[in-house]
């Protein structure tokens, strides 16, 4: 794909698996092994089709709504406890940002611009990779599922994420429309637009096809330039 160049916003919001780190596999890895014990994994393209933009206890849901299993919030709140304990092992073997990112995000913080994350991802999952790759200073907020009562496609992880930076930066911010976020599904793009923000989709999970609803469209955040 051709470079893209995209007009400066008020503020960039990334999402974080799928944007920042190709870190979906190792989700899938830690979701089966505390689901395929109990009788209730799920395939990869069932992974990528359903369960891609969800956070830990929506798809935790979703897996046992899809078998016809109850699962009450003490035994929720244990299975988002294991799969965190398994993918923090599994994170400590190393992680590496998907090329062009950490360029990006450097630059654009040196440069002024309001930098904030919004991700279905726990807290505990991100701070450690972003301590790794060396780019937790880039960001002034980092909105996690610990935040939020819905996750993605409900918009409130971006109006937070939005109102945070809007409070933090009152003269640089006026309004979600001069805002951009960056994702990687549909149900990220759907949120943010619900959120009023302008969507930079890139395709690292899912086909530009799929993606329809991002204003910008590119292959590789490499080929982008915001300025």
């Amino acid at each position: 794909m051709q470079s893209l160049t995209v007009s400066r916003p008020e503020a960039v919001i990334f999402d974080f698996d799928g944007v920042i780190v190709d870190t979906e596999p190792l989700h899938y890895r830690s979701f089966q092994e505390v689901l395929e014990p109990l009788g209730i994994g799920f395939t990869w393209p069932e992974y990528v089709k359903t369960y891609m933009g969800f956070d830990d206890r929506d798809a935790f849901l979703e897996a046992f709504r899809t078998r016809g299993k109850e699962l009450d919030e003490q035994g929720l709140k244990a299975l988002v406890a294991s799969k965190s304990d398994i993918f923090q092992d599994v994170i400590r073997q190393g992680v590496t940002a998907y090329p062009g990112v950490a360029r990006m995000l450097t630059s654009l913080h040196a440069s002024g611009l309001p930098l904030a994350i919004c991700s279905g991802a726990l807290r505990s999952d991100i701070t450690p990779i972003l301590a790794q790759l060396g780019i937790a200073h880039c960001f002034r907020h980092i909105i996690t599922a610990d935040d939020v009562r819905k996750s993605k496609p409900d918009p409130e992880c971006y109006s937070l994420a939005f109102h945070r930076l809007l409070h933090a930066y009152p003269s640089q911010i006026s309004s979600p429309g001069k805002c951009l976020a960056i994702e990687d599904t549909p149900a990220g793009i759907r949120a943010a637009k619900l959120a009023g923000l302008n969507v930079l989709a890139v395709t690292n999970s899912y086909s530009g096809k799929e993606l329809t609803e991002a204003d910008y469209l590119t292959d590789s955040l490499e080929n982008v330039r915001i300025s």
